[in-house]
């Protein structure tokens, strides 16, 4: 997770607010706020560490130097996550209450010439280690991953199954005590549309409206969901942000979005658009989330990339991070958290 200090926070919201300033502007900024000498060497190393993390950019040479909010991406604006929820829902200011439909010609260049090299490399090593794997081996990895992946996808919605609980449920079909059934209808009903997107892995390499729905489908059967797109309007625990109730529009956003995720050529691009829009749009009575993971995960698969088990994160930066993006439209928090967990199960996943 990004941890920028308290130091480094001041010059970004002092660069933000006063675009093309200097290292001496800067310096003379932090002194005057803590009362305390501050090294230009000092300055200069968080200012470093500001433009690797892309949180701004640097224009001029020499003394005329000077500093700007970077600029790429509109959706990878920074928000510290940390201070953003300190308020309150009611007292967070939104910056789009309701669905943004200008957003679908923002979703691409998620990713930096460098950062797209960085994750490929990480992925060939993925992708070395599953063709030194035995068929047994390498069969039994997979299965890993899916049951750690059902397990803290059911988890995030509420789902109280203990992992080793998940494991004899899929294997054995045996229910845990305690439990009650909707919680092992939730776990089945991940195994059975992951079941689904392995027979059909090849077809999701160019994503369906067709497809998301056999996959929600899936996921909600026996839990008293509705199928299709929703006709009603839903809210959202902690947030005043207002998904769309027009299910025409419901319709066309997610078509939109289907034809983003296939004009991009870059496998995770495609599936952290898939994370990030189907639950924006929030298309289905219930099972947004869970449907947004899988088909993410079909996406990766169909492609030759490393599927995410997710098994690592914390649920409530998952979930404040989805909220980040419904509020301000910022998918900064969320891709960090997304390629964590890529490089997670790169490193912990198929190991030789």
């Amino acid at each position: 997770m990004l941890k920028l200090s308290q130091r480094q926070r001041n010059i970004l919201d002092f660069i933000k607010k006063n675009a093309g300033v200097g290292n001496q502007a800067i310096k003379f900024h932090l002194e005057k706020g803590s009362g305390e000498k501050i090294s230009r060497i000092t300055v200069v190393r968080d200012v470093e560490e500001l433009l690797r993390l892309k949180l701004i950019k640097k224009d001029g040479r020499g003394r005329s130097v000077n500093y700007s909010e970077f600029s790429g991406n509109e959706l990878l604006q920074y928000y510290d996550i940390e201070k953003y929820f300190d308020a309150d829902p009611d007292k967070r200011i939104i910056k789009n209450k309701s669905y943004n439909f200008k957003i679908y010609s923002q979703l691409k260049n998620f990713f930096s010439p460098a950062e797209s090299l960085d994750l490929k490399q990480a992925n060939n090593q993925y992708r070395k280690n599953i063709k030194k794997l035995s068929p047994a081996i390498l069969k039994k990895e997979l299965e890993r991953l899916m049951i750690e992946l059902i397990w803290k996808s059911s988890q995030i919605e509420g789902n109280t199954y203990s992992l080793i609980d998940t494991e004899v449920l899929i294997k054995e079909r045996k229910e845990a005590s305690g439990h009650n059934k909707e919680e092992a209808t939730m776990i089945l009903n991940h195994k059975y549309a992951l079941d689904y997107i392995f027979s059909q892995k090849n077809k999701f390499k160019r994503i369906s409206v067709r497809q998301i729905e056999a996959v929600h489908e899936l996921l909600i059967k026996g839990l008293g969901v509705s199928k299709g797109p929703r006709k009603n309007l839903v809210g959202i625990i902690g947030t005043n942000y207002k998904p769309l109730d027009n299910q025409y529009q419901i319709k066309e956003s997610l078509e939109k979005t289907v034809k983003a995720i296939n004009k991009s050529a870059n496998p995770l691009e495609k599936a952290l658009v898939a994370n990030l829009m189907l639950a924006y749009i929030q298309p289905f009575e219930d099972g947004n989330k869970r449907t947004s993971r899988l088909i993410g995960n079909a996406l990766l698969l169909a492609n030759g990339y490393c599927p995410l088990s997710f098994r690592s994160i914390d649920e409530s930066a998952y979930k404040k991070a989805t909220i980040l993006f419904y509020e301000q439209n910022s998918a900064y928090f969320f891709k960090e958290l997304f390629v964590e967990q890529f490089k997670f199960a790169v490193n912990n996943y198929f190991a030789v």
